[in-house]
């Protein structure tokens, strides 16, 4: 893995940090992206370079497809290749389904779902043999989780994309994969009402008895982007401590 180019989307904290930081242990070079936080981003540049590898930050709208083949551009002008694409970046809105705008379901849709595809297509275009797209995905992808059809419907276009995008990368030695982690807590919960006692039950439902940490998602993402996961295809590989596993 030591030396390989990597793009983390939505990568300046929580789980994206994690997975940077994951990726710069083994010597790859890391190019983190961001939307508006500059000041997060940098500080993760920093701590990934603290471990001897390149890292830079690349501010670009997910949403925006001119600002995506802009952070490709960047990417192929300074290596020349990308050899893993983590796409984590996402966004939300938490309202019941029905009480959702056009403006809302367009906004997450384009963040969650579209962006994956525009960003696989850059990525692809670069990509060598060996090549890894990996997305982050979530269990309201399948299950009813109030308030969130917005986010679960983008994240089941997401899963849909993925199985399309390996079968049409595959001949080309390029693997797309996702992961629909558990609860995280990091700090997207503080913008949810009560969500310590969310947290509380969702811990106590699970039953490996806690919730994950950022950096067990990163341990998934790693092996997946790793050459012993080259026959690993179109999958979603659900990590949860067994929380889905209850009736």
């Amino acid at each position: 893995m030591e030396n390989r180019v990597v793009l983390v989307t939505g990568g300046s904290r929580g789980i994206g940090k994690a997975i940077g930081l994951r990726f710069a242990e083994q010597g790859c070079k890391l190019f983190i992206n961001f939307f508006q936080d500059r000041e997060s981003a940098e500080r993760t540049v920093r701590e990934v370079a603290s471990r001897g590898v390149q890292a830079f930050s690349l501010q670009a709208d997910l949403k925006d497809a001119e600002q995506i083949r802009r952070m490709f551009r960047e990417i192929h002008d300074r290596f020349g290749r990308l050899d893993v694409l983590v796409h984590n970046a996402a966004s939300g809105v938490l309202r019941e389904t029905l009480e959702l705008t056009a403006k809302h379901w367009d906004w997450v849709m384009a963040t969650n779902a579209r962006s994956l595809l525009l960003c696989a297509r850059e990525a692809a275009s670069t990509m060598p043999n060996g090549g890894r797209i990996i997305s982050l995905s979530s269990i309201g992808s399948s299950r009813v989780v109030p308030q969130y059809g917005a986010i679960g419907v983008s994240k089941a276009a997401l899963e849909s994309l993925t199985r399309y995008l390996a079968a049409e990368l595959a001949p080309r030695g390029i693997t797309v994969n996702a992961v629909s982690a558990g609860a995280v807590a990091t700090e997207i919960w503080n913008l949810i009402p009560e969500s310590q006692v969310i947290l509380e039950k969702i811990r106590k439902r699970t039953p490996s008895g806690r919730l994950l940490t950022p950096e067990d998602v990163a341990e998934i993402i790693y092996f997946l982007a790793s050459p012993q996961a080259h026959m690993i295809q179109g999958q979603v590989i659900v990590v949860d401590g067994g929380y889905s596993l209850l009736a």
